[in-house]
């Protein structure tokens, strides 16, 4: 029986939301006409922190851990979840993550702080224990940096790197949905 999987959107203090992220391009119905229970919930919109993310996307979690997949500033988030409630998360793929640097206007202090990923510090990162996919932006772009890829590759033990594409919404992901799914796919039955 397929992994269940769990996808966390990207965007920050955005009008981003889960079906624009994941559903209207393809991805939330490629996975489930390959057989297999996606949760597809937003984030909150205006998050305190990142333990506020995770506690929020752990309500949504069945009793068995998942697969979680992240986009962007979701891998903040999906870190975090992964590190707050490690008995609910099986695998971590951290898709096109978000580079951190500067602020964000209209966004807490608490989310813009941290070292590789927003919200979570290179330590954390390193005592990860679960198996972690990283999907780089192809190609890299201002948020989507090719060094946080290499950063996370090097921090996670045992972290593998998937093939890249570029980020949903974004305009030339569409013809890159099959691909995406075939890696998502592959992490999970891994």
């Amino acid at each position: 029986m397929p992994s269940t999987l769990l996808l966390v959107h990207g965007g920050l203090g955005d009008d981003m939301d889960a079906d624009r992220f994941w559903t209207r391009p393809g991805v939330t119905g490629g996975l489930r006409r390959d057989g297999r229970t996606v949760l597809v919930p937003d984030r909150l919109r205006r998050a305190p922190d990142w333990p506020a993310e995770a506690a929020h996307l752990a309500a949504f979690l069945p009793e068995r851990p998942v697969v979680v997949v992240a986009g962007s500033n979701g891998c903040s988030a999906a870190v975090r979840l992964a590190l707050d409630f490690p008995r609910r998360v099986d695998r971590l793929l951290l898709a096109w993550p978000a580079t951190a640097g500067a602020g964000v206007a209209g966004v807490p202090r608490a989310l813009l702080q941290g070292e590789t990923l927003r919200g979570v510090a290179d330590a954390e990162l390193a005592a990860l224990a679960v198996t972690v996919g990283v999907l780089p932006s192809v190609p890299d772009n201002p948020v989507h940096q090719r060094r946080t890829v290499d950063a996370l590759l090097r921090l996670v033990p045992g972290s593998t790197e998937l093939p890249g594409c570029p980020e949903p919404p974004q305009p030339g992901f569409e013809s890159h949905v099959d691909d995406l799914l075939a890696s998502i796919a592959g992490f999970a039955d891994r």
